[in-house]
């Protein structure tokens, strides 16, 4: 049976907590976010990935990837351009996300996400940087609306790769796509790209959880997703940490462990703690819920998913803890966990206005890209008066 959760002050409206919880960094109530301009002249961009040498690649929304460089600044001729197949012609369409082959300094291979011309089609695909060559490996039709398209890809701690796909875009999810799992739309996908199966370029891993299950889709890892535009691994446990846009009042983070596969985050039955569309509620499903909430329209208008710090530049300050932001309110929204094996939130000072991703350079210290005008921050910490 679906429950509703209980609001807290502390999840609904991120009211600041005077303890740290675990014991790590400052308290949340004294730890601030800070960020200084590295670079400009971006067009919307949409991802960043740090490369081992220390530089970052960053997607363009059109198609391009650029690199950054701390010493050189940003070049100024891309190192990619797939702009001759990307479908930009609407906010949430473009380029979405990039992620490293695991043997990256052996073929030069990245995985990238984008929405194709002509149709808009959420397209994932094995290009060598070096040279542009391309192979398509999945694509989910995603035609009707422009929004939702999710399109963030990156490889977890096990070696595969994990995919989210939005719910298919409008409002209140049209298609149903959020509770049923015969579509990868609304889901987070998790393949092996290191082999294929039969007619399939990429292979599922025996430990889907729906691998094997009839009328589900064998990729899917997690389901109940809005538009999971950003998500990331914690490099010390596994787990997963999710940022999932809603649909007006809330904007949700979920977070599941490593071995966490199959959790269902409610969507669209749930939006963030409560109902939202009681017809999409089946009377024996077990949800998962946010860790962490804040109201839609009063505190934000859409989540913006972090990671986990675990630098070296401010460990004594922020180790351990995770960091998101909101695309329109600015606010830098930092979790931890408590004592009592949930999580504690609290608003730890500003971002720039329209961040649209972070990202890890090779040392683990935090960078952010902003839509307009497009820049690069270097993201610090410093702490402030409890």
């Amino acid at each position: 049976m679906f429950t509703i959760p209980l609001l807290t002050a502390a999840t609904a409206i991120g009211l600041a907590v005077p303890a740290n919880g675990d014991g790590s960094g400052v308290p949340l109530d004294q730890l601030r976010v800070t960020t200084t301009e590295v670079a400009a002249d971006l067009t919307k961009p949409t991802s960043i990935t740090g490369l081992p040498d220390g530089r970052l690649l960053i997607t363009e929304k059109p198609g391009r990837v650029r690199v950054y460089d701390q010493r050189t600044g940003l070049a100024p001729t891309p190192v990619l351009d797939l702009s001759d197949r990307v479908n930009d012609s609407e906010a949430e369409r473009g380029l979405l996300g990039l992620a490293l082959a695991p043997d990256f300094a052996r073929t030069r291979n990245v995985y990238v996400a984008y929405t194709r011309l002509p149709d808009g089609a959420v397209t994932l695909s094995r290009v060598k940087l070096t040279t542009g060559a391309e192979q398509v490996l999945l694509t989910q039709e995603h035609a009707e609306f422009g929004n939702h398209n999710g399109g963030h890809v990156t490889f977890g701690p096990d070696g595969y790769l994990y995919l989210g796909i939005g719910d298919g875009g409008s409002g209140g999810d049209p298609f149903g796509s959020g509770q049923n799992l015969n579509t990868l739309l609304g889901k987070i996908l998790r393949i092996d790209v290191s082999r294929t199966c039969g007619a399939l370029p990429y292979c599922v891993p025996r430990s889907n959880p729906f691998a094997g299950t009839s009328g589900a889709r064998p990729e899917i890892w997690a389901w109940g997703l809005r538009n999971p535009w950003k998500f990331s691994f914690d490099k010390t446990d596994g787990s997963l940490w999710i940022a999932d846009v809603g649909q007006g009042r809330y904007e949700e983070i979920d977070h599941i462990g490593a071995r966490d596969g199959g959790a269902n985050f409610g969507w669209s039955c749930m939006e963030g703690p409560i109902v939202f569309d009681e017809t999409r509620c089946e009377p024996d499903a077990a949800f998962t819920d946010p860790v962490f909430h804040y109201r839609s329209g009063t505190e934000g208008c859409a989540v913006i998913g972090g990671a986990v710090y675990h630098g070296r530049r401010y460990a004594d300050l922020a180790d351990g803890t995770y960091v998101a932001a909101d695309f329109c309110a600015m606010t830098a929204w930092g979790l931890r966990a408590d004592r009592d094996g949930g999580h504690t939130g609290a608003a730890i000072g500003t971002f720039p206005e329209y961040v649209t991703a972070f990202g890890t350079d090779n040392h683990g210290e935090f960078y952010v890209v902003t839509e307009t005008p497009g820049k690069l921050y270097q993201v610090g910490f410093t702490r402030v008066s409890g």
